[in-house]
């Protein structure tokens, strides 16, 4: 597949930049995504854009990966209070949260921390 040299990490696919990442859900999130607990996705970007961030992903795992209930998942742009997002092992909080940039093939997985008693 071409890539483009000067992104270097995203495949491009007809007119748009596709990245493939794998996305996990643990803590009963998964129930959110038809019980799937992994799944591997190709992202498309969006027109004009450059990079992948987790602002973006996170709306499209909202539009195009969870079945129901996204206000479980997500409130307003970013990830409820008591879920926690790591991006190849590493808690989002360091890397810039929203703003944090994908690459190719990274793995993001979110864990709900809140259960019932």
């Amino acid at each position: 597949m071409p890539q483009n040299p000067e992104l270097g990490f995203l495949n491009f696919c007809g007119n748009l930049f596709r990245m493939q990442l794998t996305l996990e859900f643990g803590g009963g999130l998964e129930l959110l995504c038809e019980s799937v607990k992994v799944h591997n996705v190709n992202v498309d970007l969006p027109k004009g854009a450059d990079k992948l961030t987790m602002r973006y992903l996170l709306s499209w795992v909202r539009t195009d990966l969870i079945k129901e209930r996204p206000e479980m998942f997500m409130k307003g742009e970013s990830v409820r209070p008591g879920v926690l997002v790591l991006v190849n092992d590493c808690d989002w909080e360091l890397t810039g949260q929203l703003d944090t940039t994908l690459e190719e093939k990274d793995v993001v997985v979110f864990i709900s921390t809140l259960h019932g008693g």
